[in-house]
């Protein structure tokens, strides 16, 4: 199986910000970004292993600040890392700032997803080989954060989470 790039895996949806899309106050509500964040980091771990993927967890959502009625918001997926059979992918959220001219990232989250033959199980992915250096930074993160799952869900001992004790010691 071939190695690929994140770059590869890089998936980009934009959507406008509909009165339906928000809660009282105007703003985006948090479930419609969750659903497009899983679509997005869907199609990008689907480009990476080309089978099909099922989100396995949702990792971390960071909701740094409010999306507005009428915003553009502009969502990017790449696949940080591959593991046996599941993918860490990060999802950068953008906001178009029309009066500067730019877009203001507004927020991000970490899913991870499990590529799956047609009747349901685990099969492998391809090696992620990390470029850009945000991409080596989220790669070697993307192991501890791995092994802290693994932890916490009883599925690895502490003293076998060689990288996660690395940053304490």
């Amino acid at each position: 199986m071939k190695a690929k790039t994140a770059k590869e895996s890089l998936a980009i949806h934009t959507e406008i910000v509909l009165p339906n899309d928000t809660n009282v106050l105007g703003n985006l509500m948090g479930g419609r970004l969750l659903h497009w964040m899983d679509i997005t980091s869907a199609i990008a771990a689907h480009r990476h292993c080309s089978r099909i993927v099922v989100t396995a967890s949702v990792n971390n959502v960071s909701f740094n600040q409010p999306i507005k009625l009428g915003d553009i918001v502009t969502l990017q997926a790449k696949v940080s890392r591959a593991f046996n059979s599941s993918m860490e992918v990060f999802i950068d959220v953008w906001v178009e700032d029309n009066m500067r001219n730019k877009k203001i990232k507004c927020n991000e989250a970490i899913y991870t997803f499990v590529a799956v033959d047609q009747l349901g199980n685990p099969i492998n992915v391809p090696e992620l080989i990390p470029e850009s250096e945000e991409e080596k930074q989220r790669y070697d993160g993307a192991l501890r954060r791995r092994q802290l799952s693994l932890i916490l869900a009883g599925k690895m001992k502490p003293s076998e989470a060689n990288e996660l004790k690395a940053l304490f010691l």
